[in-house]
C-alpha cells in the first residue's frame, strides 16, 4: 500500500477496462447478478484469451512474487513424502499444497493488500464512472438546448481515450514514440513519448518490430542528464522485470547489463577511483547505484521462476552478468587510482552476494554459471581471490607495523553517506568471501583451481585458499564489543568463519578441502603461539580463538575429520615430536582448565573460550578411539574441579534486595555462572557416552548431577548436542548399564517420568481427546503409543540395573488397587502389569489384556538375561504366577477332557514359560510362535500348566558324543609333550589350535576338550610371564566350606545348569551337589583375593551378585568331574584371561584400584565392550550407526552375552570353542567373537533398525548361524590390527590411570 502510486492505480484501471470491455457480451446477456458473477468465476473455463489478459497477468506474477517459492518448497516436501507413500497422488499434492498456501500468513497478506488496492482502484473507477454520466448528461441537455443531432466524435471521455491510448498501440505508434523520444526533440515532446511507453502494456511494446530499435534509445535516454527522465526510463524497466514472462524480461535484462558494461568501459562517464571513494549523495551515484540495484533486486529473482523457460534465456543472462562483472580498466596506473569497476558497485548494493548464492543453488542454473566461469570468466574468481589475498596482506602489515585500532567496518557509524577507498576494497573483500565460498561447496566449483595470480609466482591451490581464510580470522582487526550485532555480522572473522562453517556442514567438499594436516595446523596456529608465549599470542583475540573452536568442533564431529585430528594424515606414521591436532587441543584445553595461561588472565569472556575448546574435546571423548587418546590428560578431573569450584560461587551469591541498584548486575552474574556450570555438567556427561568415559565419570564423583541434568534436558526435548544426533538413547543405556547410573537415573526422576508416561498411553490416554475421538482397538501387541516407553525400559533394565532397583524388595501385592494409582518404580511395573495374581490387580485396569500383554512382552526380554530371570524367579516366583494363570484359563469339556482357552495372554504365557524353563541355543530348543496360524488348528503348540515340560519343545540336535582321537587332535596334545622354549611352546600350540579349529572344529569337544584345557592351562601358569595375577595357597576343606551359603539365585542357577547339562548329556545324576561344592569353593578362593569395600551399592554388598555362570559352563565342560572343575579354576585364575571370561573372579577384588571397585563396574564393562564398540566403528560401521539410530549401545548387549557365558545365544559347542579360544589365543579374541557376531548379523540388524526394534531382536533371538570357527581368519586379521593396544590396556585394569 505504500507504495501505490498514481502511475500504478491507472495501470490497473487500464487493465480492469480491457477486461471488462471483452466479457462485455457475456455480463450483459446475463439474465441476473448471480449469473454474471457466475460467468466471472467460470471465465478461466470459457474465454480461450483468459491467459492473455493485463490483468491476469499481473495477478499471475503478484502471486508467484508472493507465494511462489513457498508453493515450490511445499511441492518438494510433497513429492520427498510421495516417494516413501505411493498411494498419494497428484491430486492429492496439488490439494496438500493449495490447502497450506492458503491457510500461510503470507496468502492472508497478499489477499489483504490486494483487496485494499483493487478497492481504491474500483472506486476511482465507480467516482470516473460518475463523472462522466455527470458530464455525459451534460452534454445532452446542451445539445438538446441547441437542438443539434448531430454526434460528437472527438469529445469523449476520459476513460475511453485512456483506454485506447493504452490498448491500440500498434507499429506505427510506436514509430513515432521512438521519433519523440529522440534526445533532439523538446523535453516535453520527450516526456509525453516517455508517458505513453510506460502506460502501454510490456507485452506490446517488446512484441513490436521496433523494439530493437526502442533498446537503443533506452540506453541512450538512460544516460540522460535529467534525472526525472532517466527515472522514468528505470521505472519502465522495473515494469517490464515485474509484469513481464521471461523471454520478455530477459530482453530487458540484457539491455541493461550491455548498458551498464558499455558505461563502464567508456572513458568519457566520471566513474570515481579507488582513492575518492563513492559520495552516495552525488546524482551522478545515485543514478549509477540505482541501475546496478534494479539489476541485482532481479537477479535474486530471477532463480525463482527460470527453470520453467528454455535454458537459453537464463544462459544469456547469466552471460551477460558475468560480462559485465568482469569488465576491468586499465590497471597500468598506481593502485590509489585505479577506477572502481562494476564488482565494486554490485558488493555495495549485495554485500553477501546473495545473488551468487541463489545462482548456484539449482544445477539448472548452476551447471552454466560453472562452464562459463571456466571457459571465459575465470579472471573473475582470479580477481576474488586476489582481493583476498590482498586484504590478508594488508592485516599482516597492520600487525607488522603495531596498529592495534579497531577496523572501520566495525564502528564509526555515523557515515553513511561516503566509502572511503579502504571501505570499498573491504566490502568488495567481503564480496569476494562469500562468493569463493558458495563456490568452494561444489564439486566443479572446486575444479577451478588452482588460479593463477598476478605477482607471484606459483598458482594459489585451493588449500593454500583455505589457509588464507583460516589466517584471516586471528590476523584481522577484530571488532569492538559494544558494535552492534548487525555489524559484527560483517567482521572478517566473523565472515570468514561463517564461510567455513558452510563448508565443514558439507561433507565432501570439507573432506577435500579442509580435512588436511596444512589447514588444521594454521587452525592451530594461534593455539601454538599461546603455548609457547610468543609474542604473536598478544594479539589473538578470545573472540578469534572461539570462532577457531567452533570450526574444530565441527571437524571432530564428523569421523574422517576426528580420524584427521587423532592421527593425522598418515596414520601409520605418526611422530612423537610432532603432536596430532586432539593433543594439542587437549593440552590447551587442559591449560585453559587449570587456568595456567597468563595470556587471559582477568579476561571476561574466559569461561567462552574454555567452553568452546572443552566442546571440541568432548567431540573426541565422546567416541572410544577418541577417549584413548585424550586420557593420559585427565580432563575430566580439571572439569570436574572447576564444576565443583563453579557449583560453589553459585550457592554463595547473594540473593538479589528489590529496589537496590545491584539487582540486575547480581542477576546476570548469576545468570553467567549457572549457564557455565551447565556447560560443565555438559561437558561432563558426555563422557557417559564410551563405557570406559562412563567409569571416568564415575570417578568424578558428578554422575548424579550430570544424569539429572540430562534428564532435565530430555524432559524439555532439548538437543544434547549440536554437532550430534540420537545421543539420548545411547548415553541412557550406557548409564543404565551399570548400577550406580540406574541409581542415579531413579534418583534424578528419570525413570519416574517414564513409567509415568507409560502409564498415560497404556491406561489413561489422553483426556482431551477420548470422548470426541475414542481410541481405536490396538492391532499390534504393543501399541504404537506405548513402543517409544517399552524400548525406553528394555534399554534401561540390564542386570546391573534390575538388581539395584529391585533387588531385596517385595511386591506391594495390596488388597485393593485405586483406579488412579499410577505406578512410579520398576517395582510397581512388575506388580501391576506383570505379576497380575490377584483379581483386585485385574480390576485396577482399564485395559487388562493389553496392558497385561505389555508386561509380558517386559518379561519376555528381560528374562533373556539369566541372572534377571533367576532374581525375578527367586523373589517372585513368576513362572508359578504363569502356571497358576495358564491353569486358570483351562476349559473343562468333560471329566478327563480339558482344553486351553487359546487368546492373546494364554499365548504369550505360554511363550515366555518355555523360554523360562528351557536352556539352550538356536538348535538347542523351540520357542513357540506369539502369533496364531490360518487353519483349522491355529495354535497347534501344546500348552501346560505345571512341569515337565512337553517334549516338543526339545529339539533333535544331536547331543554330546565322545569324539575319537583325530590325527590333528593328536597333533594338538602332542605339543604338551614337547619341551621347546616356553614361548616357542605357545606359539606352537596356538597355531595348531587354530589349524585344527578352522578345519574340523567339532573334534575339539567332549574328553578330548577337558584334557586340552587342562594341560594347557597347566602349562601356562608354569609360565611366570603369563601369571597375571599371584598364586594363592588353597588350604580350605570340605567340612570348613559346607558353611559357606550360596544365595537364592545361584541356587536357582545350579538347577538350571543341570537341566541343561542334562539335555546335553553331559551330567549324571547327583551332579548338583558336586556343583554346589564347586561353588562354595570357588566362592571360598575368592574371597581370598577380596578386599572389604564401603559402598551404597546393592551389588558390592556381601558375594557376586548373578549367578556364576563360567563356573557353570566349566563344570560342563569337564562332565561333572568336580575336583577337576576345581582345580582347572584354581590355576586358571592366575592367568590373565580369567579376568574377562570369570566374572566374579574381579568382583570386589584387591588387585583392582579401590575407585574402580567402589564404581561397581567390571572390567568386562569399561575393557571389553569399550574396545569391542571402538572395533565396531572402525570395522562394521554401518552396524555401528544402526546402533545409535536406535538409541541403543552395543555394549549393554555384549556385556550380556559374556556375562552369562552366550546361554541361550549359541548352541553348546559354539559356548566351548568361545571358551577354549579365549583361553588358547587370549583374552582379546573375546573382542573379537563380538565383532563377528555383529559382522555375522548386520543385514539383520539393519532391518530391525528400520523396524524399531534392535534391542529387542538382540536380546531375544538366538545367534542363529553363527559358528566361531567359520570367523576365525576374520579374527585372525582384527588380531593383527588391534592386539597390541587390546592386551595392553586389559593388562593395564589394575592400574588406577587407565
Amino acid at each position: 500500500m505504500a507504495h501505490f502510486s498514481s502511475e500504478d492505480e491507472a495501470m490497473l484501471q487500464a487493465m480492469l477496462r480491457q477486461l471488462f470491455l471483452s466479457v462485455k457480451e457475456k455480463i450483459t446477456g446475463a439474465p441476473s447478478l448471480e449469473c454474471a458473477e457466475e460467468i466471472l468465476l467460470h471465465l478461466e473455463e470459457t474465454d480461450e484469451n483468459f491467459h492473455n489478459y493485463e490483468f491476469v497477468k499481473y495477478l499471475r506474477q503478484r502471486i508467484c512474487n508472493t507465494l511462489g517459492s513457498m508453493i515450490e518448497e511445499e511441492m518438494e516436501k510433497c513429492i520427498s513424502g510421495q516417494n516413501q507413500d505411493d498411494e498419494s497422488g497428484y491430486d492429492t499434492v496439488v490439494q496438500h499444497v493449495t490447502n497450506r498456501t492458503q491457510e500461510s500468513k503470507e496468502y492472508k497478506e497478499m489477499m489483504h493488500s490486494l483487496k485494499n488496492v483493487m478497492m481504491i482502484v474500483v472506486e476511482s473507477m465507480i467516482n470516473k464512472f460518475e463523472e462522466d454520466e455527470i458530464r455525459n448528461q451534460e452534454r445532452q441537455r446542451r445539445i438538446q438546448k441547441e437542438k443539434s443531432h448531430s454526434y460528437c466524435t472527438d469529445n469523449c471521455s476520459d476513460s475511453d481515450s485512456s483506454f485506447n491510448q493504452s490498448y491500440k498501440f500498434c507499429p506505427g505508434k510506436l514509430q513515432l514514440i521512438l521519433d519523440q523520444l529522440d534526445p533532439g526533440q523538446p523535453k516535453e515532446v520527450r516526456y509525453e513519448a516517455l508517458q505513453t511507453l510506460c502506460s502501454a502494456p510490456p507485452s506490446d511494446v517488446l512484441n513490436c518490430e521496433n523494439w530493437t530499435s526502442l533498446c537503443d534509445k533506452l540506453k541512450v535516454a538512460l544516460s540522460d542528464p535529467d534525472p526525472v527522465f532517466s527515472d522514468r526510463i528505470l521505472k519502465f524497466y522495473a515494469q517490464t522485470f515485474t509484469l513481464s514472462p521471461l523471454h520478455m524480461t530477459k530482453e530487458i535484462y540484457t539491455s541493461l547489463a550491455k548498458y551498464l558494461e558499455v558505461y563502464f568501459i567508456s572513458r568519457e562517464n566520471h566513474i570515481p577511483t579507488l582513492s575518492a571513494g563513492i559520495d552516495i549523495t552525488n546524482t551522478n551515484m545515485i543514478r549509477l547505484l540505482k541501475k546496478v540495484r534494479l539489476l541485482n533486486e532481479y537477479q535474486r529473482e530471477a532463480p525463482s521462476f527460470w527453470i520453467r523457460h528454455p535454458e537459453k534465456y537464463m544462459e544469456e543472462i547469466v552471460e551477460s552478468t558475468l560480462s559485465l562483472l568482469s569488465v576491468k580498466h586499465d590497471q597500468s596506473h598506481l593502485m590509489s587510482q585505479k577506477v572502481l569497476d562494476p564488482i565494486y558497485f554490485f558488493a555495495l548494493v549485495d554485500t553477501k552476494a546473495v545473488w551468487f548464492q541463489k545462482w548456484m543453488h539449482a544445477y539448472y542454473s548452476r551447471s552454466a554459471v560453472l562452464r562459463l566461469l571456466e571457459k571465459k570468466y575465470k579472471s573473475l574468481i582470479t580477481t576474488a581471490v586476489q582481493q583476498c589475498v590482498q586484504y590478508f596482506e594488508l592485516c599482516q602489515t597492520m600487525r607488522t607495523d603495531g596498529i592495534l585500532e579497531q577496523s572501520k567496518h566495525c564502528g564509526n557509524r555515523q557515515k553513511t553517506f561516503y566509502y572511503s577507498g579502504q571501505e570499498l576494497q573491504y566490502i568488495y573483500f567481503i564480496h569476494s568471501l562469500c562468493l569463493l565460498g558458495r563456490l568452494l561447496i561444489y564439486t566443479q566449483g572446486r575444479k577451478l583451481f588452482p588460479v593463477k595470480l598476478k605477482n607471484r609466482k606459483d598458482s594459489m591451490s585451493l588449500t593454500e585458499l583455505l589457509v588464507l581464510f583460516t589466517q584471516l580470522i586471528y590476523y584481522s582487526p577484530s571488532c569492538p564489543r559494544t558494535s552492534a550485532s548487525e555489524l559484527e555480522n560483517y567482521s572478517p572473522a566473523s565472515m570468514v568463519t561463517e564461510v567455513l562453517q558452510i563448508l565443514c556442514d558439507q561433507k565432501e567438499c570439507a573432506i577435500e578441502c579442509l580435512y588436511n594436516n596444512t589447514v588444521i595446523e594454521a587452525l592451530l596456529q594461534p593455539i601454538h603461539n599461546i603455548m609457547k608465549g610468543t609474542e604473536a599470542a598478544l594479539n589473538c583475540s578470545e573472540t578469534a580463538l572461539t570462532q577457531i573452536a567452533d570450526i574444530l568442533a565441527r571437524i571432530a564431529s564428523v569421523e574422517e575429520g576426528l580420524i584427521l585430528l587423532l592421527y593425522g594424515e598418515n596414520m601409520n606414521s605418526s611422530k612423537e615430536n610432532s603432536p596430532t591436532g586432539a593433543h594439542i587441543i587437549a593440552q590447551f584445553s587442559k591449560k585453559l582448565l587449570d587456568e595456567d595461561i597468563s595470556t587471559f588472565s582477568g579476561s571476561e569472556i574466559l569461561p567462552v573460550v574454555k567452553g568452546a575448546f572443552i566442546s571440541v574435546c568432548r567431540q573426541i571423548y565422546g567416541t572410544c578411539e577418541g577417549l584413548q587418546v585424550l586420557i593420559p590428560y585427565g580432563l575430566h578431573e580439571s572439569i570436574a574441579k572447576v564444576w565443583k569450584k563453579t557449583s560453589f560461587l553459585s550457592e554463595r551469591i547473594p540473593t538479589p534486595v528489590e529496589g537496590s541498584d545491584s539487582v540486575s548486575s547480581v542477576s546476570q552474574v548469576s545468570q553467567n555462572i549457572m549457564a557455565w556450570e551447565e556447560n560443565l555438567l555438559d561437558n561432563l556427561l558426555n563422557f557417559a557416552a564410551t563405557p570406559k568415559g562412563l567409569l571416568l565419570l564415575q570417578r568424578t564423583g558428578a554422575i548424579n548431577e550430570c544424569v539429572t541434568f540430562m534428564f532435565n534436558r530430555y524432559a524439555k526435548k532439548l538437543q544434547i548436542s549440536k554437532h550430534r544426533r540420537f545421543d539420548y538413547g545411547v548415553l541412557i543405556t550406557q548409564v543404565a548399564s551399570t548400577a550406580t547410573g540406574a541409581i542415579a537415573l531413579q534418583n534424578s526422576g528419570f525413570i519416574n517420568a517414564l513409567i509415568t508416561e507409560l502409564w498415560s498411553n497404556l491406561e489413561c490416554g489422553r483426556d482431551d481427546v477420548r470422548v470426541t475421538h475414542p481410541r481405536p482397538t490396538p492391532v499390534d501387541p504393543i501399541d504404537r503409543s506405548c513402543q517409544k516407553s517399552f524400548l525406553a525400559l528394555v534399554n534401561l533394565l540390564s542386570y546391573p540395573a534390575v538388581y539395584e532397583l529391585i533387588g531385596n524388595k517385595d511386591l506391594p501385592n495390596k488388597a485393593e488397587y485405586s483406579l488412579r494409582e499410577v505406578p512410579t518404580c520398576i517395582i510397581d511395573v512388575i506388580d501391576r502389569l506383570i505379576a497380575l495374581n490377584s483379581q483386585a490387580k485385574i480390576r485396577s485396569l482399564f485395559n487388562y489384556e493389553q496392558s497385561h500383554i505389555f508386561g509380558l512382552r517386559l518379561l519376555n526380554v528381560i528374562c533373556c538375561d539369566l541372572d534377571t530371570l533367576l532374581l525375578l524367579e527367586a523373589q517372585y516366583q513368576v513362572s508359578k504366577m504363569l502356571l497358576n494363570a495358564q491353569e486358570e484359563n483351562i476349559l473343562e469339556t468333560s471329566e478327563t477332557h480339558r482344553d486351553f482357552i487359546i487368546d492373546a495372554l494364554s499365548v504369550e504365557r505360554n511363550h515366555v514359560l518355555v523360554r523360562i524353563s528351557l536352556v539352550g541355543g538356536p538348535l538347542e530348543r523351540i520357542l513357540p510362535p506369539r502369533i496364531l496360524e490360518k487353519g483349522d488348528d491355529p495354535y497347534p503348540w501344546p500348552m501346560f500348566a505345571s512341569y515337565p515340560l512337553p517334549k516338543c519343545y526339545l529339539s533333535e540336535a544331536k547331543r554330546n558324543a565322545d569324539i575319537k582321537l583325530d590325527n590333528d587332535l593328536g597333533n594338538l596334545l602332542l605339543c604338551f609333550k614337547v619341551s621347546d622354549k616356553q614361548t616357542e611352546w605357545i606359539e606352537n600350540c596356538r597355531r595348531q589350535f587354530c589349524k585344527v579349529m578352522k578345519a574340523k572344529p567339532d573334534i575339539i569337544s567332549g574328553s578330548a576338550l577337558v584334557e586340552l584345557l587342562e594341560k594347557f592351562v597347566f602349562h601356562l601358569t608354569e609360565s611366570p610371564s603369563e601369571c597375571y595375577f599371584p598364586s594363592v595357597e588353597y588350604t580350605v576343606t570340605d567340612a570348613s566350606v559346607r558353611s559357606e551359603n550360596l544365595s537364592s539365585v545361584q541356587q536357582l542357577g545350579i538347577k538350571m545348569t543341570i537341566r541343561y547339562g542334562k539335555l546335553l548329556n553331559l551330567l549324571k545324576d547327583g551332579a548338583e551337589n558336586d556343583l554346589t561344592w564347586v561353588l562354595k569353593h570357588s566362592q571360598r578362593l575368592l574371597k581370598q583375593q577380596q578386599a572389604p569395600v564401603s559402598s551404597s551399592l546393592l551389588c558390592l554388598q556381601g558375594n557376586y551378585a548373578g549367578h556364576d555362570w563360567f563356573v557353570s559352563s566349566l563344570f560342563m565342560i569337564m562332565l561333572g568331574d568336580k575336583e577337576k572343575t576345581f582345580q582347572f579354576l584354581q590355576q586358571f585364575s592366575r592367568i590373565l584371561t580369567s579376568a574377562f571370561l570369570w566374572l566374579p573372579r574381579l568382583h570386589v577384588s584387591k588387585y583392582l584400584p579401590t575407585e574402580t571397585v567402589e564404581s561397581g563396574i567390571h572390567p568386562i564393562y569399561f575393557c571389553s565392550t569399550h574396545y569391542i564398540e571402538m572395533l565396531l566403528k572402525a570395522e562394521v560401521p554401518l552396524v555401528f550407526s544402526a546402533f545409535h539410530m536406535s538409541g541403543f549401545a552395543p555394549s549393554q548387549i555384549c556385556l550380556q552375552w559374556i556375562t552369562q557365558c552366550f546361554w541361550n545365544y549359541l548352541d553348546w559347542v559354539e559356548i566351548c570353542h568361545y571358551i577354549t579360544t579365549c583361553v588358547f589365543l587370549g583374552p582379546d579374541y573375546q573382542v573379537y567373537i563380538c565383532i563377528a557376531i555383529f559382522k555375522h548379523l548386520q543385514q539383520d540388524i539393519l532391518q530391525h533398525t528400520q523396524t524399531q526394534d534392535l534391542q529387542v531382536f538382540l536380546k531375544e533371538e538366538a545367534l542363529h548361524g553363527f559358528r566361531v570357527s567359520d570367523y576365525f581368519e576374520y579374527m585372525e586379521a582384527l588380531e593383527q590390527n588391534y592386539r597390541p593396544v587390546l592386551l595392553r590396556e586389559m593388562r593395564n585394569i589394575r592400574l588406577l590411570s587407565l
